[in-house]
């Protein structure tokens, strides 16, 4: 397979991850554009890439880019990923996919008409064992599900003086904790389970009414000291569900939970079984039976499903984590855009998908009502 060539605009943390995970699925990266032509001159030394964009507009040009990754601020991802679109290029776009349902809509009808592959790293969905717990709920070991309840909770919003571009709902979108980590549990979740969330029932909360005006890079050290300013997005929310298949469910997200670093958490409990994922300890499925029974199921390359063994690439005691995630998620981008199928790589369309749960939830939290889906 030739090597794709790629470009990666936005260089701040995530724009580090796609950079590894598209060198390690053989891609050729051909430059890179920032927030600022300084920035990616100074990037694109350290990467060690041919090219500095100016800006979008350069990228989308040069015809040896076929793949451009948009790993900005919120507020860029539609005018970027479209005007990639419109040029032809295939597209990975960062979650969410925009800050309105319209705009996501807009992307993923721009990417069927020009028929070109355009991802969303949902990448939680390729923890081995993930897949794992998803291929048990479809084969039925779990019988009718009774009940879908979790968390995703972190802690680097904790402290005052941190701040970041996702607190601004202008860079950010009406949604902070929801959108950004409250919208991977919901896709991994209906993605597990097999089942659709039809209404919900949420409420937020801003437990900082202050931060810095000062912002850093995400999961950065707080700066003691400096101006504040009153804060309007959400540090936490809760969140109740109904499937379409009339289970409850139940959410809770927070990134002001002292200690909680990046713990995303489901369990789905069935007639006949549950099963548990903990995102911190993502080497184990834990699987509960009647009558004090239980099991652990270890991520490893030799037993479970087809899914799970295919993206276990280290043996049992090896572990692996979020990184490996990304790597596989973007290898099976550059499958798709060679005309393979790999199983549960996210689309526009789950993007579109996550929009429209993200859009009621704020509804719902606004109204104090339960509301609609669809």
């Amino acid at each position: 397979m030739p090597k794709p060539g790629i470009a990666i605009v936005g260089t701040g943390m995530i724009g580090a991850v796609h950079r590894r995970a598209a060198l390690l699925a053989g891609a050729d990266i051909r430059g890179v554009a920032a927030s600022s032509p300084q920035r990616a001159r100074d990037v694109a030394q350290a990467w060690g890439v041919p090219r500095a964009y100016r800006d979008i507009e350069e990228v989308v040009a040069d015809p040896q880019v076929q793949v451009v990754h948009v790993c900005t601020p919120n507020h860029l991802h539609r005018p970027m990923a479209q005007a990639a679109l419109e040029a032809g290029k295939h597209v990975v776009c960062e979650k969410p996919l925009a800050t309105t349902l319209e705009d996501a809509r807009a992307l993923a009808a721009l990417a069927a008409a020009n028929a070109l592959v355009a991802t969303v790293p949902f990448v939680y969905r390729f923890h081995p064992v993930v897949r794992e717990a998803r291929a048990r709920i479809a084969h039925g070991e779990l019988g009718p599900l009774h009940l879908i309840h979790g968390s995703y909770l972190q802690d680097w919003l904790l402290d005052p003086a941190s701040n970041n571009w996702r607190v601004d709902p202008a860079l950010g979108g009406a949604s902070r904790v929801f959108a950004d980590i409250g919208s991977h549990w919901c896709d991994l979740v209906e993605w597990v389970s097999g089942e659709r969330f039809t209404e919900v029932s949420a409420a937020f909360d801003t437990v900082i009414a202050e931060r810095s005006t000062d912002t850093g890079q995400s999961f950065t050290t707080a700066a003691a000291g400096g101006a504040m300013q009153a804060v309007t997005s959400e540090d936490v929310a809760a969140a109740m569900f109904r499937t379409g298949a009339g289970t409850l469910a139940s959410l809770t997200v927070s990134q002001v939970s002292a200690g909680r670093h990046n713990r995303l958490w489901f369990e789905i409990d069935g007639a006949r079984a549950s099963v548990a994922f903990n995102q911190e300890d993502a080497e184990r499925l834990w699987i509960g039976k009647p009558d004090q029974r239980e099991e652990v199921f270890v991520r490893g390359p030799g037993a479970g499903s087809i899914e799970q063994r295919r993206l276990s690439l280290l043996p049992a005691g090896h572990a692996q984590g979020y990184g490996h995630c990304f790597e596989a998620f973007v290898a099976d981008t550059y499958r798709a855009i060679e005309g393979e199928r790999p199983d549960g790589l996210p689309t526009f369309e789950d993007g579109v998908r996550s929009a429209l749960i993200v859009d009621r939830v704020i509804t719902s939290a606004r109204t104090r009502a339960w509301t609609a889906i669809g």
